[in-house]
């Protein structure tokens, strides 16, 4: 069966979506740059897939589903979003910068942060974080609201006494941004995190709409 594809599709950097003609993308739905949708992947209302400096690959049959975000980046190195065959990407999820194997399952709300990899099978359960450079074995389960960190992983719960120690040595701003500032300097931080992001979002100045025939 050949189901027309739809969706806003943004030209950006010069590159342009590709989607498998037997894909769906909602009429709401976002493509922006270097993008691609495998055969028989459903991208739902209201998500957005924008691969920035970088790129986006939706493996075949591939569910993302409403409002769910995936972001790739370059300014701290190719940060590429790799979604293998059969992921589920449940409502309100965000992905940036990572990779999920075959069969991973990432529930509603729950957050894959820049360089994690997610083995095939695992679970993201809803509202779970999987922290920057964290490395999941296959087929494992990180429990709802809670936070996966390092290779190899641990778990720890949101009021955990030792989770912001364990987050400062993540490195994160380093990770995700290229920003070394101290962990304590946090003005400093997010004041370079933000000229980063302004920068990076700045080049959508130049987007242009790609018309969509059929």
């Amino acid at each position: 069966m050949i189901v027309r594809a739809r969706g806003i599709r943004i030209r950006h950097r010069g590159c342009e979506p590709q989607v498998h003609p037997t894909a769906y993308i909602a009429p709401t739905a976002t493509l922006v740059g270097d993008v691609r949708v495998g055969p028989r992947a459903r991208v739902m209302y209201g998500a957005v897939l924008d691969a920035e400096g970088s790129r986006i690959e939706v493996g075949e049959a591939a569910v993302i589903c409403e409002n769910a975000v995936l972001r790739g980046s370059a300014v701290a190195g190719d940060q590429p979003v790799l979604l293998g065959d059969h992921v589920f990407v449940g409502p309100h999820a965000t992905l940036l910068g990572c990779e999920a194997g075959r069969c991973v399952y990432v529930a509603t709300a729950a957050t894959v942060l820049q360089r994690a990899r997610l083995g095939a099978g695992s679970v993201v359960a809803v509202g779970a974080l999987v922290h920057a450079r964290t490395v999941l074995p296959d087929e494992y389960f990180v429990p709802p609201h809670t936070v996966a960190l390092d290779a190899p992983v641990r778990l720890l719960a949101p009021g955990d006494p030792g989770l912001a120690e364990a987050v400062r040595r993540v490195g994160f701003a380093q990770a995700a941004f290229g920003v070394d500032a101290e962990w304590t300097d946090r003005i400093s931080r997010y004041e370079r995190i933000a000229e980063v992001r302004v920068a990076e979002f700045g080049a959508h100045a130049d987007d242009e709409r790609v018309n969509v025939v059929g």
